[in-house]
């Protein structure tokens, strides 16, 4: 009986010895699992700051605009260059929320916007609360990529409202902006961003030279030919410069976006990826610097001084220049693309004044002008060529300057879209709001 007992407690013995690898195998196998879903989430959560980050940035951008467009308008409009540049973003959060997200991305399946494509109305994340969605190799939540996307869609409207500021009226242009961003800017948006079809030709902007930008500037455009110039703005014949009211208000507006554009740019990488997203803010920097140098050296040469504002300008189309092709453009390209967007800026703004275009601000210039060029500058990068840039700027130019032409053109012909004379003369803080923005100074103007 007792030899019995040993042989089963020796036999016990055996099988616990030959459970160890398999055991072991178990727990390699389950601390794999744990590691690889702890990675998994460290990306995540990597991601879903780094664009938080990014959007924060993007936001302040409307407060850059803001200082901008009140320094480069006179001080009697300042009250309502703010009250436009507080109501913009609130249009664009909302219409986008409504309609504009589903609209620019109806979904990421083949052929799944084409030229038109539409989810629905609302937003709803398609996996519950967390909503895993996965770009660039990584994914992050459905609700961080709404809000990013959002401040993008509220920036097209703030570049027309500096290009039509000083005889607009409010009313209209907020009816402008509301269908403008809320119906046209996520349509054309879909054709690259949401997988249609300038997407299937292999058209490329990586952050919105022309998806942001120029849809932005055609707007623009449009609304500058159907108001007319500013009174007193062109006479006999002659360009009469208006200056701007303050010039420390532009400098600081033009920082902020600088800085914005860190979000903008670097947060279009869509990733917390560390060697691509630094390396879009060296192209992004590089270009900003370069426009200034290339504006400061084609003002000084035609018009014989540095011009500040051109100069500050040739630092925002420097920006809007890259945006396209940040990620792909070698550090060079991205330095010659800043250099020629920024002398190109201060010529285009010559040339509108020449055919009697008047732009407050220079937004036709900084974002249609340098957005197209940005756009074409792509086509340098090896992985590109410049038949499908050539095919995605025409297709928005033929789409967006009509609809803003015919949206203006109907406002126009109904409820009017210029103040009167009287309104302009004495400023549409006044005018329009009642109030003024330095209370208890008096401005006096000819015009």
């Amino acid at each position: 009986m007792l030899k019995l007992k040993k042989y089963a407690m020796f036999a016990l013995a055996l099988c616990a010895l030959a459970a160890v690898p398999v055991m072991a195998d178990e727990v390699a196998e389950v601390t794999a699992a744990d590691a690889f879903a702890a990675a998994d989430n460290a990306l995540f959560t990597a991601n879903n700051v780094w664009m938080m980050v990014a959007t924060f940035l993007v936001f302040i951008m409307h407060l850059g605009f803001a200082m901008v467009e009140t320094g480069l308008t006179r001080a009697k409009n300042s009250v309502n260059i703010l009250f436009k540049n507080t109501a913009i973003p609130a249009i664009g959060l909302l219409t986008y929320a409504l309609i504009g997200f589903n609209l620019m991305y109806p979904g990421f399946a083949e052929d799944s916007a084409g030229i038109f494509g539409f989810a629905g109305f609302g937003i709803s994340s398609p996996e519950g609360a967390a909503g895993l969605i996965d770009y660039a190799g990584g994914g992050y939540a459905y609700w961080t990529d709404f809000l990013f996307q959002g401040m993008f869609a509220a920036t097209a409207a703030t570049i027309v409202s500096g290009a039509v500021a000083g005889r607009v009226k409010l009313g209209p242009f907020l009816i402008f902006s509301t269908i403008y961003v809320g119906l046209v800017y996520p349509w054309v948006g879909s054709w690259k961003w949401g997988g249609g079809w300038l997407d299937g030709i292999g058209f490329y902007d990586f952050a919105g030279s022309t998806l942001v930008h120029s849809v932005g500037g055609w707007g623009a455009l449009a609304g500058i030919i159907l108001l007319g110039p500013r009174l007193g703005k062109y006479v006999n014949g002659k360009v009469k410069a208006i200056q701007g009211h303050n010039m420390p208000l532009l400098t600081i507006g033009v920082f902020l976006l600088w800085l914005g554009w860190f979000g903008f740019n670097g947060g279009s990488v869509l990733s917390a990826d560390p060697g691509l997203v630094s390396y879009v803010l060296v192209t992004t920097s590089l270009a900003a610097a370069a426009g200034i140098i290339g504006s400061m050296a084609a003002s000084w040469t035609l018009q014989k001084h540095p011009d500040l504002t051109m100069v500050l300008n040739g630092c925002l189309a420097g920006l809007v220049g890259i945006t396209a092709g940040a990620d792909v453009l070698s550090v060079p390209w991205a330095v010659v693309v800043g250099l020629v967007c920024g002398a190109v800026a201060v010529v285009s703004v010559m040339v509108f004044d020449r055919f009697k275009l008047d732009d407050p601000v220079g937004a036709t210039t900084v974002h249609l002008v340098c957005g197209i060029l940005g756009t074409l500058f792509v086509a340098l990068s090896p992985e590109h060529t410049i038949v499908p840039q050539l095919i995605g700027i025409v297709s928005y130019a033929v789409v967006c300057f009509p609809a803003a032409f015919i949206l203006f053109l109907i406002l126009k012909v109904t409820v009017g879209i210029r103040v009167s004379k009287e309104e302009e003369m004495k400023g549409l803080d006044l005018g329009e709001h009642g109030m003024e923005a330095y209370h208890g100074f008096q401005f006096f103007t000819n015009v």
